[in-house]
């Protein structure tokens, strides 16, 4: 048997990184089988792949054992600012035969990387423990959590004591302050998150252009007649972050649920959570898809225990520090 090669990423690659990936979801929609089955085939594995690869900026590294290419990692920087000066492998970036792998590919294409100064480098992972463990061991630790559930078969009552139901305009100062209450917390210790913070002015003048869009529907839970927490609910073609083998068919989208620091511990978060998928199941929509910070104490307890699973996790690590 001849020694493993590595060597960069070239465009006569993608057909063997195409029925890579495509392995490597069909191993993974065994696990969540609401995730799209699209991506098991390989001519629309082969487009993502090549999605990847004809962005601004994309590079990466192959492993070929004889002859046979068996391992595939490429990345490209995005524009977004909050990002620090980034590489991103997103969830059609890698594959590999044996999760081991992954440590070599990253070590033949990161330096390059480096050298051009993007030392903040993300990599959208499936939940495949070994795979994650070979991510953790070049030094990444958990960032955010792409997760879904299949809509409910059955109807859930809030609290006695609260009272969800559809935002109307009279609430839009307080949808307003619940919009900045979200970044505030993510601020805080311990997500520690830079997002940008905009002005209550700005999250009204929002509000008062979009409370009426019919593509969202926007709940608030009610407590002694003051509301004291929101969520959105939507399709989830409306969402950027998920896309491509993270995008299930048919799928609703859990997208912004906050509530005010004074009202936490009622169950506002929950009710408010349920609301969602219950307009997702009404709607005719099959499964419900939601993201958290790992970080966010009360994201990632509230939402897995609505039954959410773990599909992606995005993992993260900043060099030289």
């Amino acid at each position: 048997m001849s020694r493993p090669v590595l060597r960069p990423f070239e465009e006569a690659d993608l057909p063997a990184a195409a029925g890579l990936l495509a392995q490597r979801h069909r191993a993974h929609r065994k696990r969540h089988p609401l995730l799209p089955a699209d991506y098991e085939d390989e001519r629309l594995a082969l487009a993502e792949v090549t999605a990847v690869w004809e962005t601004e900026g994309a590079s990466g590294a192959v492993l070929a054992e004889d002859g046979e290419l068996t391992g595939y990692l490429l990345a490209a920087p995005k524009p977004a600012a909050m990002w620090g000066p980034n590489i991103w492998v997103e969830a059609a970036g890698h594959a590999v035969r044996e999760p081991e792998h992954i440590r070599d590919l990253y070590g033949a294409a990161a330096a390059a990387w480096v050298d051009a100064g993007r030392t903040a480098h993300y990599v959208l992972v499936p939940d495949d423990a070994e795979l994650v463990d070979a991510w953790f061991r070049l030094g990444f630790g958990a960032q955010h959590a792409h997760a879904i559930r299949p809509v409910p078969s059955y109807r859930v009552a809030p609290p006695r004591d609260l009272v969800v139901r559809r935002a109307l305009r009279a609430d839009i100062p307080v949808l307003a302050e619940l919009d900045l209450e979200l970044p505030r917390h993510q601020g805080r210790s311990p997500v520690f998150s830079a997002g940008e913070l905009g002005t209550y002015e700005e999250a009204v003048a929002d509000w008062e252009e979009s409370i009426d869009d019919p593509d969202y529907a926007t709940f608030v839970a009610v407590h002694n007649g003051q509301v004291v927490g929101s969520s959105i609910g939507c399709s989830l073609d409306r969402s950027s972050a998920h896309s491509g083998l993270a995008k299930p068919d048919n799928a609703g989208f859990l997208g912004f649920a906050a509530v005010l620091p004074s009202a936490r511990g009622l169950g506002a978060g929950r009710a408010l959570g349920e609301a969602v998928l219950q307009w997702s199941a009404d709607t005719g929509y099959t499964s419900v898809v939601t993201d958290w910070r790992v970080t966010n104490l009360l994201s990632s307890r509230t939402w897995p225990r609505l039954g959410f699973r773990q599909t992606f996790h995005r993992l993260h690590r900043l060099i030289g520090y």
